[in-house]
């Protein structure tokens, strides 16, 4: 496939990950791109909450799943999850969530494959403002369905496999749980940021009494306080190391009432998990794992994709934040040269 050597272009690549609905672009927000002089191409889905169709009617050129491998170097690869496991090169910039720089399992290999290839990855987590804080992200719909299936769960309302919903079906839900969960209580760690705001509303929703802890209640973690929570909506990002908020020594605490936790953050396996009693993802397929069975069992969900469970608008919501920056991608905004400084730093570290 060839382009306009004069014509910035962006491709919207169809998602590898099984189940992976969401998108970063809308049919609304693929419009906006196309009135502001860059192509778009949108690589057909099924998958994809918004069809083919729905593009089209936008105005968007629809290709076949896979184009972006062909593309010329100068396109824009936009996703949202993680590559397939080839080309062993990537030549291309992409722009997708890579979690690729915090010693993720697969990252050393993941950014060989761009330095193979000469391409780069702007990745979505990294981009920040002048004041360091992320532009766009959808964190409040990961700690919202977060905590939405912990609240499930602890009603023993949770049925798997999990299936994407709207936002309505998921709030009645939560409506209906609440004879069940009304008298437990609920902490959320990082309370006061997106996720943690996302948490929040929904164990509202639920009915549920709710705490909510920022840095001055995590700096250390008071352990007794913890546990004597039913459940558990973990939404801090860690960025260095520090002292894990639940580990196996809290097993046996006196006054342990903590039965689910809801690790929004997902930060498994790296070294900056906060809670590695839970070190491994669980799935829409098994989304709970038990992690002790006694003197009172915990359970844990661990789900590193939450808001494609609400598809539609998870992706609303993050295409309004993203959109007004694809622009810049062609104009040296300084959102992108950060994100490259990133990338550049981890190739550095690598090698």
């Amino acid at each position: 496939m060839t382009t306009s050597e004069t014509t910035p272009t962006i491709l919207l690549r169809a998602e590898a990950r099984l189940g992976e609905r969401r998108t970063p672009i809308t049919p609304a927000g693929a419009a906006e791109l196309r009135a502001a002089g860059i192509r778009v191409l949108v690589e057909s889905s099924q998958a994809r909450v918004f069809g083919d169709d729905q593009y089209r009617a936008a105005g968007l050129e629809i290709v076949p799943p896979g184009t972006w491998l062909d593309a010329d170097p100068d396109v824009v690869v936009v996703g949202v999850k993680e590559l397939p496991d080839e080309p062993a090169a990537l030549r291309h910039r992409h722009v997708y969530f890579g979690h690729a720089y915090k010693g993720q399992q697969g990252a050393p290999e993941l950014l060989g494959r761009f330095v193979a290839g000469g391409g780069q990855l702007l990745d979505l987590e990294y981009l920040v403002d002048d004041a360091g804080r992320r532009v766009v992200a959808f964190g409040y719909w990961a700690g919202f369905v977060g905590a939405a299936l912990g609240a499930l769960h602890l009603g023993g309302a949770l049925t798997a496999p999990l299936e994407p919903m709207t936002l309505d079906q998921l709030a009645g839900r939560l409506d209906e749980v609440g004879n069940q969960v009304g008298g437990a209580t609920a902490v959320v760690t990082g309370a006061y940021g997106r996720a943690g705001r996302g948490a929040t509303d929904a164990l509202r929703l639920a009915g549920m009494e709710v705490s909510r802890w920022d840095r001055e209640h995590t700096s250390p973690v008071d352990g007794d306080a913890l546990v004597a929570h039913d459940l558990l909506v973990h939404c801090v990002l860690a960025t260095t190391p520090q002292a894990p908020f639940l580990s196996e020594a809290d097993r046996a605490r006196p006054g342990r009432r903590l039965r689910v936790l809801a690790d929004v953050t997902a930060d498994v396996p790296s070294d900056l998990n906060l809670l590695p009693v839970s070190g491994r993802l669980t799935s829409w397929a098994e989304p709970v794992r038990r992690i002790w069975d006694d003197p009172m069992p915990l359970d844990a969900i661990v789900i590193d994709n939450l808001p494609s469970l609400l598809p539609e608008q998870a992706s609303t919501d993050f295409s309004k934040g993203l959109v007004p920056h694809l622009p810049g991608l062609f104009a040296g905004d300084p959102v992108w040269t950060r994100a490259a400084a990133t990338f550049d730093e981890a190739v550095r570290l690598l090698v």
